[in-house]
């Protein structure tokens, strides 16, 4: 039998953050994660929802230790708030999630001025990271989970010159960069943290082809985009649900044999229990994360610091 939700071992006394915890695959890994006692702080834009998904979990985990967090991913300035809020309240991190995305939507700029998709699947990310790394390195086995897709495979790597994709814009091409990015970014983070010896891990994960709401904004954000509108029914006829999408990072984040560096996934590609899966697309990878690394403080103007903090 494969790994399931119920190999989670004990985690009573730890504290996860979970972007995009208000639904779908963040939801699933919120809850599991309730399940076996960790203290869940849900990181999510739409507070409105975010209550509504913190009580769902409580009607089937009751004494829930759950804490909401209001960000929102596209906005660095709230970004930066919400670190601030975690890190005024928890000085010790034992696990962050980076699952938050979206996905093949019509073009469009944050508050800051970024491409959407890049800005919310990865520069959000990177910032939130990079400002809870201190919290992370202070805890003894802990770990950061970023979220790809198979889409990673069609992305190309950032364009220093022109990471937004001015004049270049396409749904798919802007999705493939952003998770290409997601995974150059939890392998570019693991190869930072191993260099300094940080007893902190990262590792990467994706759902395959799952069913959840991110099909739907998908299309609601393209406006009907025909190939927006077959994913989401490829994945309502075919998808896996979002139980079992969300058992590779959940695998990535609990495993005890888990490692920094790997990378988990379905067994079959976009279905299956969740294994261990090889890290492709070696050639020019150190070159395409040194790039995305410039870009990230370039446009974030937040550095990440590896090194481990006094008092750790």
């Amino acid at each position: 039998m494969g790994w399931t939700a119920t190999d989670i071992p004990d985690q009573h006394g730890r504290t996860a953050l979970v972007t995009g915890a208000n639904g779908g695959l963040g939801l699933v890994t919120a809850r599991n994660l309730a399940v076996k006692g960790t203290h869940v702080v849900m990181a999510v834009r739409n507070q409105r929802k975010a209550a509504a998904a913190a009580e769902k979990i409580r009607t089937t985990v009751p004494g829930a230790s759950l804490e909401i967090v209001a960000v929102d991913l596209s906005s660095q300035a709230s970004v930066k708030e919400a670190a601030g809020q975690v890190l005024a309240s928890h000085d010790r991190l034992d696990l962050l999630v980076n699952n938050a995305g979206v996905m093949a939507i019509g073009e469009a700029r944050t508050v800051d001025g970024f491409e959407m998709q890049f800005a919310v699947d990865h520069l959000g990310h990177w910032t939130l990271t990079a400002l809870l790394l201190p919290a992370l390195l202070r805890t003894p086995g802990s770990r950061v989970v970023t979220v790809t897709s198979t889409a990673h495979h069609l992305g190309r790597a950032v364009d220093v010159t022109n990471p937004h994709l001015e004049g270049r814009y396409g749904p798919w091409r802007a999705y493939g960069q952003a998770k290409l990015a997601n995974f150059h970014f939890g392998l570019g983070l693991h190869r930072e943290l191993r260099r300094a010896g940080a007893g902190t891990a990262s590792l990467i994960a994706h759902p395959g082809l799952s069913h959840t709401d991110l099909q739907a904004v998908s299309v609601q954000g393209s406006e009907g985009g025909a190939s927006q509108r077959f994913f989401h029914a490829l994945a309502q006829r075919t998808g896996m649900s979002a139980d079992d999408g969300a058992l590779p990072q959940l695998r990535a984040a609990t495993d005890p044999a888990a490692k920094g560096g790997e990378f988990y996934g379905p067994l079959w590609g976009n279905n299956g229990p969740p294994v261990r899966k090889p890290v492709l697309r070696r050639i020019g990878r150190d070159r395409a994360v040194a790039k995305l690394w410039k870009v990230s403080e370039r446009e974030t103007g937040v550095a990440l610091d590896v090194r481990t903090p006094a008092g750790a």
